[in-house]
């Protein structure tokens, strides 16, 4: 028996994802454009990418960074990729030590080398975490891109490159940060493995 409520919402629920990414498409490409052009520079040039990011934008990070070690569609040497979400003890330590706020900016401080990249992901782009860790990252050297939402919030402000999915749901943003990351690695092994 067909539940016409519940098949109403999941209809609504593709519908506002569709939208979102039609308004990537409308608003974004420039920017997801020269993101992928920092990451193959960086890559060419021998550095790596650093992610970071809290509750599901965290499992984004490490998500993109798998893509790069591992594969994301061609069989490949292995990238570069780091995502500072990954170590229990040193998240556990920075947060009891130093404050939570510091986790990503005393990462960025012991692993990061001017030409890095960071690319912090917050669905509300108002993660003191990420806005800190920006700055500590452009102390070193490194680019910072923000894959962001709502409005971007402070960290739009500190990132070198912001992408701002436009849209106001979280489930919608976080859904559209994944699909940007995937086109980004796509591009990355587009650039440096043409005949992989």
């Amino acid at each position: 028996m067909i539940n016409v409520i519940m098949r109403n919402k999941i209809k609504a629920e593709l519908k506002e994802s569709i939208a979102v990414k039609s308004a990537i498409i409308e608003k974004c490409l420039p920017e997801i454009e020269t993101a992928a052009q920092l990451c193959i520079e960086a890559l060419k040039s021998g550095h790596k990418i650093i992610f970071c990011g809290n509750g599901g934008s965290a499992a984004d990070a490490q998500h993109l960074a798998a893509e790069l070690i591992g594969r994301f569609l061609k069989n490949r040497k292995a990238l570069p990729a780091i995502a500072l979400t990954t170590n229990s003890s040193i998240l556990t330590c920075l947060a009891n030590d130093f404050g939570y706020e510091t986790i990503f900016a005393r990462q960025i401080e012991g692993l990061a080398m001017a030409g890095d990249i960071v690319i912090g992901i917050s669905t509300s782009g108002n993660s003191k975490n990420i806005t800190l860790g920006f700055n500590k990252a452009k102390e070193i050297g490194c680019k910072t891109i923000g894959l962001l939402g709502y409005d971007g919030g402070p960290n739009a402000k500190a990132a070198d490159l912001a992408i701002i999915v436009p849209g106001k749901a979280t489930p919608r943003i976080q859904e559209s940060h994944i699909t940007i990351g995937h086109i980004i690695c796509g591009l990355i092994e587009e650039a440096l493995f043409l005949n992989a």
